[in-house]
């Protein structure tokens, strides 16, 4: 490849999270987004970063300081500006990951959380003596008595479900607006934890790494 060809800016971003097939090599154009001369950009894209090895695990630790390296073989006078988050987490993908969804598992755990929520609910209302609040709430809207306020009770419920369905923001597939739902912004957080999680992780596997490489020691004294 000619490298005489008058420098240029790259300026490059990393993806946060990618997927790979397992067996693939990791080009650039699978960890990061480019913006530099367009007759640059093909090669740039087609460049090999990473050829994942058994032992790497299907987690894999992706920084600027593997990327510019690369970069740099292929065009050493370029200039390089990163932006935003220095490094990227690649996930090895097999290809027997994309398994048909268990519709017996799937029914078992939407009775769990069925009868689960359903004795929460009831034991709650038990502990705040809820009926005595409907007989009572009942009697002073009514004048009387009653015992068996089953009129109340059924609209009550029907309210709470209502209740549910608004919170969340979500009924089977369709949503009321584009705000995020209580438990998309939890698995966004959760998500985000993991992955600060593995950064940190393969940040001392690396150091790790380094301390017992050989020659490290001497280096060090």
């Amino acid at each position: 490849m000619n490298t005489d060809s008058p420098a240029t800016c790259i300026y490059i971003q990393l993806k946060n999270r990618v997927t790979v097939p397992k067996g693939k090599g990791v080009l650039l154009r699978d960890v990061a987004y480019l913006i530099t001369d367009p007759q640059w950009r093909e090669p740039l894209y087609t460049l090999l970063v990473l050829q994942p090895k058994e032992s790497d695990g299907n987690l894999i630790l992706i920084d600027l300081l593997t990327v510019i390296p690369r970069i740099q073989d292929v065009y050493p006078d370029a200039e390089i500006q990163p932006i935003g988050e220095g490094r990227t987490i690649v996930q090895i993908e097999g290809a027997s990951t994309a398994a048909k969804p268990s519709i017996a598992l799937f029914v078992l755990v939407w009775l769990l959380l069925f009868f689960g929520s359903a004795l929460t609910i009831m034991n709650f209302h038990a502990d705040v003596s809820m009926l005595e609040v409907q007989i009572r709430i009942v009697e002073m809207l009514t004048g009387r008595r009653d015992e068996h306020p089953y009129l109340f009770q059924i609209a009550y419920s029907l309210g709470i479900g209502f209740g549910m369905v608004i919170f969340f923001n979500h009924l089977f597939k369709k949503k009321w607006n584009e705000e995020p739902t209580p438990l998309e912004v939890e698995m966004f957080l959760y998500q985000k934890n993991i992955d600060q999680y593995v950064i940190n992780e393969e940040y001392r596997k690396m150091k790790r790494r380094r301390d017992e490489a050989p020659g490290s020691r001497e280096g060090s004294t």
